[in-house]
Protein backbone atom coordinates (compact mmCIF):
# COMPACT_ATOMS: atom_id res chain seq x y z
CA UNK A 1 0.00 0.00 0.00
CA UNK A 2 0.96 3.50 -1.07
CA UNK A 3 0.49 6.97 0.47
CA UNK A 4 2.09 8.92 -2.30
CA UNK A 5 0.47 12.08 -3.05
CA UNK A 6 -1.25 12.99 -6.71
CA UNK A 7 -1.87 16.05 -8.54
CA UNK A 8 -3.21 15.51 -12.05
CA UNK A 9 -2.01 12.46 -12.36
CA UNK A 10 1.45 12.96 -11.50
CA UNK A 11 2.93 11.17 -8.17
CA UNK A 12 5.30 12.45 -5.43
CA UNK A 13 6.55 10.01 -3.63
CA UNK A 14 7.96 12.81 -0.75
CA UNK A 15 5.32 15.04 0.60
CA UNK A 16 8.16 17.16 1.50
CA UNK A 17 9.09 19.91 -1.04
CA UNK A 18 11.94 21.97 -0.90
CA UNK A 19 14.10 25.19 -2.25
CA UNK A 20 17.16 25.64 -3.77
CA UNK A 21 17.31 29.17 -2.50
CA UNK A 22 20.18 30.48 0.52
CA UNK A 23 22.59 28.28 0.70
CA UNK A 24 25.89 28.78 0.47
CA UNK A 25 26.96 27.08 -2.58
CA UNK A 26 25.28 24.28 -5.32
CA UNK A 27 27.60 21.39 -3.43
CA UNK A 28 25.19 22.26 -0.09
CA UNK A 29 22.40 22.74 -1.56
CA UNK A 30 22.86 19.44 -3.65
CA UNK A 31 23.66 17.58 -0.07
CA UNK A 32 20.51 19.29 1.91
CA UNK A 33 17.90 18.33 -0.73
CA UNK A 34 19.46 14.34 -0.75
CA UNK A 35 18.95 14.68 3.11
CA UNK A 36 15.66 15.83 3.17
CA UNK A 37 13.97 13.11 1.34
CA UNK A 38 12.30 15.51 -0.84
CA UNK A 39 11.63 14.39 -4.99
CA UNK A 40 10.47 18.05 -5.84
CA UNK A 41 12.92 20.93 -5.97
CA UNK A 42 11.54 24.25 -6.59
CA UNK A 43 13.60 26.77 -8.46
CA UNK A 44 12.84 30.66 -9.22
CA UNK A 45 12.83 31.06 -13.02
CA UNK A 46 13.20 34.87 -12.27
CA UNK A 47 16.33 34.80 -9.67
CA UNK A 48 18.17 31.18 -10.84
CA UNK A 49 20.39 30.32 -13.56
CA UNK A 50 19.18 27.28 -15.19
CA UNK A 51 19.07 28.11 -18.68
CA UNK A 52 22.94 29.56 -19.57
CA UNK A 53 24.71 25.78 -19.93
CA UNK A 54 27.90 27.93 -20.09
CA UNK A 55 28.73 28.74 -16.08
CA UNK A 56 27.47 26.76 -13.40
CA UNK A 57 24.31 25.85 -13.52
CA UNK A 58 22.14 24.46 -10.68
CA UNK A 59 20.84 21.79 -12.64
CA UNK A 60 24.04 20.53 -12.81
CA UNK A 61 23.68 19.65 -9.55
CA UNK A 62 19.86 18.28 -9.40
CA UNK A 63 19.46 15.53 -11.53
CA UNK A 64 15.99 16.46 -13.48
CA UNK A 65 15.39 12.96 -14.47
CA UNK A 66 15.62 12.04 -10.20
CA UNK A 67 13.60 15.23 -9.23
CA UNK A 68 10.79 16.72 -10.21
CA UNK A 69 11.67 20.51 -11.23
CA UNK A 70 8.75 22.88 -10.00
CA UNK A 71 9.41 26.06 -11.27
CA UNK A 72 7.95 29.19 -9.24
CA UNK A 73 7.72 33.19 -10.35
CA UNK A 74 9.14 34.13 -6.93
CA UNK A 75 9.61 37.82 -7.64
CA UNK A 76 7.32 38.96 -9.72
CA UNK A 77 4.84 41.78 -8.50
CA UNK A 78 2.25 41.61 -11.80
CA UNK A 79 -0.05 39.17 -13.58
CA UNK A 80 2.17 40.39 -16.78
CA UNK A 81 5.92 38.97 -15.09
CA UNK A 82 4.18 35.96 -13.75
CA UNK A 83 2.23 34.95 -16.99
CA UNK A 84 6.08 35.65 -18.74
CA UNK A 85 8.14 33.77 -15.85
CA UNK A 86 5.76 31.05 -16.36
CA UNK A 87 6.10 30.50 -19.82
CA UNK A 88 9.55 30.79 -20.23
CA UNK A 89 9.69 27.91 -17.78
CA UNK A 90 7.43 25.71 -20.05
CA UNK A 91 9.27 26.58 -23.07
CA UNK A 92 12.35 25.25 -21.77
CA UNK A 93 10.83 22.20 -21.46
CA UNK A 94 11.01 22.41 -17.44
CA UNK A 95 7.32 21.15 -16.74
CA UNK A 96 3.80 22.30 -17.08
CA UNK A 97 3.84 22.70 -13.31
CA UNK A 98 3.96 26.40 -11.78
CA UNK A 99 3.94 27.34 -8.58
CA UNK A 100 2.69 30.94 -9.11
CA UNK A 101 3.73 33.83 -6.55
CA UNK A 102 2.49 37.28 -7.17
CA UNK A 103 3.34 39.25 -4.50
CA UNK A 104 1.45 42.13 -3.14
CA UNK A 105 3.95 43.48 -0.88
CA UNK A 106 7.76 43.91 -0.97
CA UNK A 107 8.27 44.33 3.03
CA UNK A 108 5.64 41.24 4.01
CA UNK A 109 5.37 39.23 -0.28
CA UNK A 110 2.95 38.76 1.17
CA UNK A 111 0.81 37.52 -1.96
CA UNK A 112 -1.77 39.44 -4.12
CA UNK A 113 -4.86 37.81 -4.32
CA UNK A 114 -6.28 39.57 -7.24
CA UNK A 115 -3.56 39.36 -9.35
CA UNK A 116 -2.93 35.92 -8.18
CA UNK A 117 -6.36 34.95 -8.90
CA UNK A 118 -6.26 36.62 -12.54
CA UNK A 119 -2.91 35.06 -12.97
CA UNK A 120 -4.12 31.29 -12.04
CA UNK A 121 -7.39 31.10 -14.71
CA UNK A 122 -4.95 32.36 -17.86
CA UNK A 123 -2.63 29.95 -16.85
CA UNK A 124 -4.95 27.04 -16.20
CA UNK A 125 -6.57 27.45 -19.92
CA UNK A 126 -3.24 27.37 -21.03
CA UNK A 127 -3.02 23.86 -19.37
CA UNK A 128 -0.71 25.12 -16.97
CA UNK A 129 -0.42 22.86 -13.73
CA UNK A 130 -1.27 26.12 -11.50
CA UNK A 131 0.02 25.57 -7.84
CA UNK A 132 -0.67 29.07 -6.19
CA UNK A 133 0.56 30.89 -3.24
CA UNK A 134 -1.83 32.29 -0.68
CA UNK A 135 -2.51 33.81 2.77
CA UNK A 136 -4.40 31.70 4.46
CA UNK A 137 -7.48 32.39 3.02
CA UNK A 138 -10.43 29.75 3.38
CA UNK A 139 -12.39 32.45 0.38
CA UNK A 140 -9.77 32.71 -1.74
CA UNK A 141 -8.39 28.80 -2.17
CA UNK A 142 -11.89 28.22 -2.78
CA UNK A 143 -12.09 30.50 -5.92
CA UNK A 144 -8.57 29.64 -7.09
CA UNK A 145 -9.99 25.86 -7.26
CA UNK A 146 -12.79 27.26 -9.00
CA UNK A 147 -10.27 29.27 -11.24
CA UNK A 148 -8.46 25.97 -12.30
CA UNK A 149 -5.71 25.83 -9.43
CA UNK A 150 -4.64 21.89 -9.23
CA UNK A 151 -3.71 22.64 -5.37
CA UNK A 152 -3.59 25.27 -3.14
CA UNK A 153 -0.73 26.61 -1.18
CA UNK A 154 -1.38 28.81 2.26
CA UNK A 155 1.62 30.25 3.60
CA UNK A 156 1.59 28.74 7.54
CA UNK A 157 3.49 32.57 8.19
CA UNK A 158 5.05 35.19 6.18
CA UNK A 159 7.43 34.03 3.62
CA UNK A 160 11.30 33.48 5.83
CA UNK A 161 9.90 34.02 9.06
CA UNK A 162 10.28 30.86 10.64
CA UNK A 163 7.13 31.64 13.03
CA UNK A 164 5.46 28.33 12.05
CA UNK A 165 1.72 27.84 11.76
CA UNK A 166 0.27 30.67 12.81
CA UNK A 167 -3.55 30.26 12.00
CA UNK A 168 -3.69 26.58 11.94
CA UNK A 169 -7.90 26.96 12.26
CA UNK A 170 -7.93 28.77 8.96
CA UNK A 171 -5.86 26.25 7.46
CA UNK A 172 -8.51 23.24 9.10
CA UNK A 173 -11.16 25.39 7.54
CA UNK A 174 -9.35 25.72 3.85
CA UNK A 175 -8.70 21.56 4.44
CA UNK A 176 -12.22 20.61 5.21
CA UNK A 177 -13.35 22.17 2.22
CA UNK A 178 -10.57 21.70 -0.22
CA UNK A 179 -11.25 19.30 -3.15
CA UNK A 180 -7.75 20.04 -4.46
CA UNK A 181 -4.65 19.21 -2.41
CA UNK A 182 -3.31 21.27 0.37
CA UNK A 183 0.51 22.39 0.47
CA UNK A 184 1.60 24.70 3.46
CA UNK A 185 4.02 26.98 1.86
CA UNK A 186 5.99 29.64 3.76
CA UNK A 187 6.91 30.54 7.17
CA UNK A 188 8.03 27.02 8.14
CA UNK A 189 10.92 27.21 11.02
CA UNK A 190 11.68 23.32 12.34
CA UNK A 191 10.73 20.03 12.11
CA UNK A 192 7.88 20.12 14.45
CA UNK A 193 5.86 22.57 12.60
CA UNK A 194 6.27 20.44 9.52
CA UNK A 195 4.77 17.95 11.91
CA UNK A 196 2.07 20.18 12.69
CA UNK A 197 1.34 20.75 9.58
CA UNK A 198 0.78 17.00 8.59
CA UNK A 199 -1.28 16.17 11.76
CA UNK A 200 -3.09 18.77 10.34
CA UNK A 201 -4.01 16.78 7.11
CA UNK A 202 -2.03 19.15 4.97
CA UNK A 203 -1.30 17.02 1.64
CA UNK A 204 2.28 18.13 1.72
CA UNK A 205 5.00 20.80 3.02
CA UNK A 206 7.26 23.27 1.30
CA UNK A 207 9.91 24.92 2.09
CA UNK A 208 13.16 26.42 1.73
CA UNK A 209 14.89 28.72 4.62
CA UNK A 210 14.19 26.27 7.57
CA UNK A 211 16.74 23.87 6.18
CA UNK A 212 19.05 26.67 4.29
CA UNK A 213 19.24 28.82 7.12
CA UNK A 214 19.97 26.56 9.62
CA UNK A 215 23.46 26.26 11.52
CA UNK A 216 23.64 23.07 10.19
CA UNK A 217 21.72 22.92 6.60
CA UNK A 218 22.19 18.71 6.09
CA UNK A 219 21.07 18.02 9.70
CA UNK A 220 17.90 19.97 9.73
CA UNK A 221 17.44 18.64 6.07
CA UNK A 222 17.05 14.97 7.76
CA UNK A 223 14.81 16.42 10.38
CA UNK A 224 12.65 17.52 8.22
CA UNK A 225 12.35 14.46 6.38
CA UNK A 226 11.41 12.21 9.43
CA UNK A 227 9.00 15.20 10.66
CA UNK A 228 7.07 15.17 7.41
CA UNK A 229 6.79 11.19 7.65
CA UNK A 230 5.52 11.17 11.26
CA UNK A 231 3.26 13.97 11.25
CA UNK A 232 1.72 12.05 7.94
CA UNK A 233 1.68 8.70 9.86
CA UNK A 234 0.04 9.88 13.44
CA UNK A 235 -2.78 11.67 10.91
CA UNK A 236 -3.53 8.32 9.07
CA UNK A 237 -3.39 6.74 12.04
CA UNK A 238 -6.36 9.13 14.32
CA UNK A 239 -5.12 10.73 16.92
CA UNK A 240 -7.71 10.40 20.55
CA UNK A 241 -9.62 12.88 21.05
CA UNK A 242 -8.73 15.76 23.43
CA UNK A 243 -10.59 15.60 27.42
CA UNK A 244 -10.51 17.49 30.14
CA UNK A 245 -10.64 14.83 32.43
CA UNK A 246 -8.16 12.42 32.97
CA UNK A 247 -8.72 8.58 31.65
CA UNK A 248 -6.90 5.80 32.98
CA UNK A 249 -4.22 3.40 31.06
CA UNK A 250 -5.07 0.90 32.47
CA UNK A 251 -8.78 -0.67 32.61
CA UNK A 252 -10.16 -0.91 35.66
CA UNK A 253 -12.82 -3.69 34.79
CA UNK A 254 -12.52 -6.19 37.22
CA UNK A 255 -9.88 -4.91 39.50
CA UNK A 256 -10.54 -6.35 43.12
Amino acid sequence: MTDNLIIKGIEFKSRLWVGTGKYKDFQETKLAIEASGADVVTVAVRRTNIFDNKSDNLLDYIDPQKYKILPNTAGCFTVEDALRYSRIARETGISDLIKLEVIGDEKTLFPDVCATLQATEILAKEGFIVLPYINDDPIMAKRLVDAGAAAVMPLAAPIGSGLGIRNPYNIKIILEQATVPVIVDAGVGTASDVAVAMELGCDAVLLNTAIAGAKDPIAMATAMNHAVKAGRLAFTAGRIDRKLYATASSPIEGML
